[in-house]
């Protein structure tokens, strides 16, 4: 994880927790402690897919505190954790796993609860600051790749085989805005797939950012 100043200046943010292995999403408290994903301790990011495959809980939350520098787990024995984001009061984050396709509410005091199980894998999420939050969704689900779930030791010769021998994302654009119960309130969809595999999303007023995995460039969409 890295913590970078507007004037350009660089610095990597270490702690006392074991070796963060694929640090994925972020999000800051108002007393500066850093939430963040750690999504799994097996592979890295170049390999996001052998992890999707194998679908064990290799991922965690992590807190790391500036002004002490430690490093402390939140929450592990997650699926693919990604996208982080805090509730307004910051008693809690909302957490989705990729693998699991799940949107879940951890408590900062202890518990983690499921709270939408969604129609779509989500990476990135972010709160919009009045108890909604935009997820961005790569793909609408893969039904080989859900169909391997129950067969374990099939998941795993998937995740061996070549690229492009394994289950693909599919080509469509989709965002959707949830509430802090897990309930869909909005979803725009991009189906003819000139902008897709939507991994970030951001609205700042009445527009909404979003971020490809694989895009030339930023995408905006009015909400108006």
């Amino acid at each position: 994880m890295l913590r970078v100043t507007p004037d350009g200046v660089v610095r990597e943010l270490t702690g006392t927790a074991a070796p963060v292995h694929l640090a994925n999403n972020a999000a800051v408290a108002r007393d500066g402690t850093v939430y963040f994903t750690d999504s799994s301790d097996r592979f890295p990011v170049s390999h996001w897919k052998r992890d999707l495959l194998e679908h064990r809980p290799n991922g965690r939350v992590l807190a790391h505190h500036p002004g002490s520098g430690r490093t402390d787990v939140v929450a592990d024995g997650l699926y693919f954790p990604n996208g982080i984001a805090l509730t307004p009061d910051e008693s809690a984050l909302m957490l989705v796993e990729t693998t699991t396709h799940r949107l879940l509410r951890v408590e900062l005091g202890g518990g983690v609860r499921v709270l939408a199980d969604l129609p779509a894998y989500p990476d990135n999420l972010s709160a919009v600051g009045d108890g909604t939050y935009w997820i961005a969704l790569p793909s609408p689900r893969v039904p080989i790749a859900e169909r391997l779930l129950p067969h374990p030791r099939l998941r795993q010769l998937a995740a061996l085989l070549p690229d492009a021998m394994q289950p693909q994302p599919r080509r469509y654009g989709l965002v959707a805005l949830v509430d802090d119960a897990g309930t869909v309130r909005r979803t725009l969809h991009g189906p003819a797939g000139h902008y897709w595999m939507i991994t970030g999303v951001r609205q700042h007023g009445a527009q909404l950012w979003l971020g490809s995995l694989i895009g030339a460039g930023v995408a905006r969409v009015p909400l108006d």
